[in-house]
This record gives structure tokens, sequence and C-alpha cells, in this order.
């Protein structure tokens, strides 16, 4: 099949000579095409430009395509959605209410809360339960521009519900348009029946689990929780040095409630991200520079516990290349709206119009190890591209709060139109 996304206001392309994820003032060059085309053959894009050159360049393909004319409208990458724990059972809306009413992290924690009531609930559901459930969360994220996912394992903390989690997650991989890339995270909490034997739970995800998700192929990148109470920055190495010797690449959720060192920590293991970061101290966002980690930021987490954003602004002067997620979970950021996410990361981060733009596409991409095949729009790369109702990609942000997304593609076929997945 043939496409034609023909004379969109504007189209953006974020092309580049860079090999690897932008940083500080590469991340404001996200190369805008005014009136511009992008021609796609079978599942790839062949050219971006003027339609008047397409047809020069390539009258053949250009003759035969389906044109979509997005006229007065804008044309990106497909959004990249690098960070979110998207197989669960449950939900957690009392959580919420009772945090409105007073209540704290601890007293949520005795009422029988938190993540162990998901693990509860994840485990109770069935294979068939979780699928379907996700299979509608995937949806959502559709119409809302997303076309690649990163899911997480973690509210398991046994092996045969980690395993559970991580085969939902295959087979939506197998059956569902959106790209579903999966991160085992049996390493999320101790399990209660471990509480003061926390070092025997390590040993279990080293000699147990770990091995399973290797020989079983379904992970790709192993992620740990290192946070005071969970896992301290020793058990977190050992957890994610296992994981590397087994071909599974590390990330960490890092600094998210206390300073812990996670920050360099994820520099010193080579972790391709460290996430959350929020009170990440000043070393540790200058280490992440250096190595070339990239922090994976979360504002909806912040926003939806009122707490502390991260130094987005602060890490992208740095160095530090920066991307954006929903980290979609029941708990902390029951969001599918990467949009929003965008706006706040805009507005209380401090990231310009272009950055949030570039952390959402290719920095996400990288974030994933998807950075050669997905992210921007040129000649050779994946045709993930979406087209969004707005007059120019400035209103994206401008007109917060709302979905824009008219039309996704994800390789090379049409999968939204006007809003509804087809």
């Amino acid at each position: 099949m043939t496409l034609l996304i023909k004379n969109a206001n504007e189209v953006i392309t974020l092309k580049s000579v860079l090999q690897g994820p932008r940083i500080k003032e590469q991340m404001r060059e996200i190369a805008v095409v005014e009136k511009g085309s992008v021609l796609v053959a079978g599942s790839q894009i062949v050219a971006v430009g003027a339609y008047e050159q397409l047809v020069i360049d390539f009258p053949h393909l250009v003759q035969e395509a389906e044109v979509i004319d997005a006229s007065g409208k804008i044309v990106m990458p497909g959004l990249v959605d690098c960070h979110t724990h998207l197989v669960h059972g449950g939900t957690r809306e009392q959580e919420f209410n009772m945090r409105l009413n007073g209540s704290t992290y601890m007293d949520i924690m005795n009422a029988g809360g938190g993540i162990h009531a998901t693990t509860k609930r994840t485990r109770e559901t069935s294979f068939e339960a979780l699928y379907k459930k996700t299979m509608h969360h995937l949806d959502v994220f559709l119409k809302h521009g997303v076309t690649t996912v990163e899911a997480k394992s973690g509210y398991g903390l046994d092996w045969e519900t980690e395993k559970k989690q991580l085969e939902v997650a295959k087979k939506l991989q197998d059956t569902h348009v959106v790209d579903v890339i999966s991160t085992f995270m049996g390493a999320h909490a101790v399990p209660r029946d471990f509480k003061g034997r926390e070092d025997e739970f390590v040993d279990v995800i080293i000699n147990d689990m770990l091995p399973k998700v290797s020989a079983l192929e379904l992970a790709e990148f192993n992620d740990v929780f290192c946070e005071k109470g969970v896992f301290t920055p020793a058990q977190s190495r050992r957890i994610l040095e296992a994981g590397k010797a087994l071909g599974l690449t590390p990330k960490i959720h890092a600094d998210e409630i206390e300073p812990y060192n996670g920050a360099e920590l994820a520099a010193d293991v080579g972790a391709i991200s460290a996430e959350h970061l929020l009170v990440a101290s000043d070393e540790g966002i200058q280490n992440m520079a250096e190595a070339g980690t990239i922090a994976v930021l979360l504002p909806g987490t912040a926003f939806f516990l009122r707490a502390p954003f991260a130094r987005g602004r602060l890490m992208i002067d740095e160095g530090v290349p920066v991307a954006i997620s929903t980290d979609f979970n029941p708990g902390s950021s029951p969001t599918m709206s990467l949009p929003f996410i965008m706006n706040l990361a805009c507005m209380h981060m401090g990231l310009t119009l272009e950055e949030v733009i570039t952390a959402t596409t290719i920095n996400a991409a990288h974030a994933l190890n998807r950075g050669h095949q997905i992210g921007t729009l040129e000649a050779g790369k994946q045709a993930d591209v979406i087209i969004l109702d707005v007059a120019n990609y400035k209103q994206l942000q401008y007109f917060y709060g709302m979905n824009h997304t008219d039309t996704v593609i994800k390789k090379g076929q049409v999968v939204v139109r006007h809003g509804i997945v087809l």
C-alpha cells in the first residue's frame, strides 16, 4: 500500500545527522517543513518534502498512492510512551479519594492500599481478563497518538504473575497495532512475606526470575525500584548487573521520593535510562550527562501525587538527554494521555515547545533502543505518523488538556481516522 499525506501546514520531521538521543540545544531542532508532504510505501517512509518535488522524484508512487489531505493540520512522528505499567489488575480510585481527604501514604498502606493492593488484584485476575483490559488501554493510547508503548511487569512479585504480565504484553505485541516493548520489573517492591528478608527476595529475582525471563525471551529490559524502604543501591546494583549478564538492558526507578544515589547508580551501571528523578542530586545529574543516560521524566506522577516536579530544565541545560512519559499505572499516574503529560512538562518542568516534542519522539525512542527505527520522519524509517488538528506545532501546548489527534498511521496503515480507532 502507498500513502501520500499531502499539503500539511507543517511536517515536524526531527530529521538530523545525529545518531543518538538529542541533548541541550539539539532538543530544540525539530526540523519543520512548511507545506510539506510525506510519501509512504508499505511500512516505510519513502520521502518527506514539498508535494511538487515528490511528484518529480517518485511519479509512479505518487500516482498510485492513497491521498490523505492534511491541509490546515500538522504532521509528526507517532508518539512513544517509554515508561508505563500497562498490564495490571484493578484500579485504586479509593486511594485518590483518601489522599484528597488528608490520608498520607502510610495511612493508605496501613489500610491495605498501595502497590500491594494492585499486586493482589493482578494475581487474582486471569490472563484473558488482563489481556482484554490492556487491549482497551492500548486503544486509548492509540487515539492519543501513541504508536509505541513500553510495558513493565512488577505487579506480581512472584514468578507466575510476573510471567503472566509479560505474556499478556507479548501477546498484545503480536495482536495490537501499537508496538509493545516489555520490561521485567520483578524488583518493583518487596513482597510482604519477605519483610525482613529482603536480600532473600533479591536472590529469588537473580537466581530464579531473571534467568527464566531471559530464557523465555519475555523482556528486553530489566528495571528496579531503587528507593529507601524498597531496594537499596547495593541490592539494585546486584539485580541490574545480573540482568546485564543475561542480556537484559538495565533501567532504574531512581530518586523518586528521597535522594538515594539512584541517578549515580544508573550512570555507573550503564543504564539506558533512569526514571522519575524528582529529587536527583546535582552530582547524579552530572553523572548521567557524562554517561549519556536518558532521563525519563514523569510529570503526571508528580501532578497526581502533588509532589515537586523533576528538574527537567536543569537536566537539559546540563546535557542530559530527556524523554517524557505518562508512567501510566493505577496508583500514581492513571492517565493514558501523553499529550496532557507534554502540557505538564512545559508548564511545570520548564521544557520548551520544541523540547517536549523531542522528548516524546526521538529521545523516547532511544530510551527503548528504537531510535534507529522510529521517532523521526525520514526516508527508511518505519511509517509511524500522526496528523494533528492544529494549525502549527505551537498550538499543541497552547490549547492544553486536549487531544488533537485526527489520524494515526502505524507501519504504513491508517489505524485511526478522525479520532476513531479502525
